[in-house]
Order: C-alpha cells, then structure tokens, then sequence
C-alpha cells in the first residue's frame, strides 16, 4: 500500500474551492443539510449551497441571486445556469461546476449570493 496515490473523488477539488470562497466571507459556517455541503450566514440562514449530483446526475451548487439574475442567465446560457429545484421558485440560481469554470466569476456569484441573505452589517465589512 505504501507508496500508491489516493484515489481522486470527483467534485471534491470544486468543493474545497467552493468551500473557500464562502468561508472566506464575514461570519459563515459550514453544516451538512439535506446531505449536502451547505453555508450559513451566522449560522442560521443559507446563501450557497453545493449539489453534487442530489437531484440529477450533474454536479453544481445553488445560491440565492439577485432578482432577475436567474430567469436571465438560465435563458442565456443553459449549460452552466439552471433553475434548481426547492429553491428556484425564490429566484436562487443553479451552477454547474462539471463544466469549464471561471472561479473569478464564481467568485462574484457567491458574494452577490452573500449580500441577498446578510443582514447590512455584515455586508458592510464585506465592502469596507
């Protein structure tokens, strides 16, 4: 056994970016909910939450938008956004992560998905 290379399990290197980029904002945790990983603002109110194949066979996440943002890139450009399920009624928006991904991009997502749930004073640390 010495010496061999550990497997590599898909989604988990999109995962710890991910994972990074939430983490890295004001007063995020991170649980488990609905078996999957999930990120809260104080521990109480999701803003992302990762997919990894749950409700199809695609790996992504799912986040809160602003308004408008969804119905737009979904008819834009259906092979990266989507309107996922529970959630998409509220306007949350779906990201694909097996697909080719600009993690500045992704980036900017999760913080606009921050600023939609964070009450104003977190959202000013994260602007100051």
């Amino acid at each position: 056994m010495t010496g061999e290379t550990p497997a590599i399990v898909p989604g988990m290197e999109q995962l710890e970016r991910l994972r990074a980029l939430c983490l890295a904002l004001p007063e995020t945790t991170e649980r488990i909910s609905h078996g999957e990983p999930t990120w809260f603002i104080r521990g109480k109110k999701t803003f992302v939450t990762f997919a990894d194949h749950h409700h199809d066979d695609r790996l992504g996440f799912w986040c809160a938008a602003p308004p408008g943002i969804q119905e737009h890139l979904t008819e834009t450009e259906p092979t990266r956004f989507f309107r996922p399920p529970y959630v998409g009624h509220r306007g949350w928006l779906g990201v694909y992560l097996d697909v080719p991904v600009d993690w500045q991009e992704i980036n900017h997502i999760i913080r606009d998905a921050y600023r939609q749930i964070a009450p104003k004073t977190l959202i000013a640390q994260l602007e100051g």
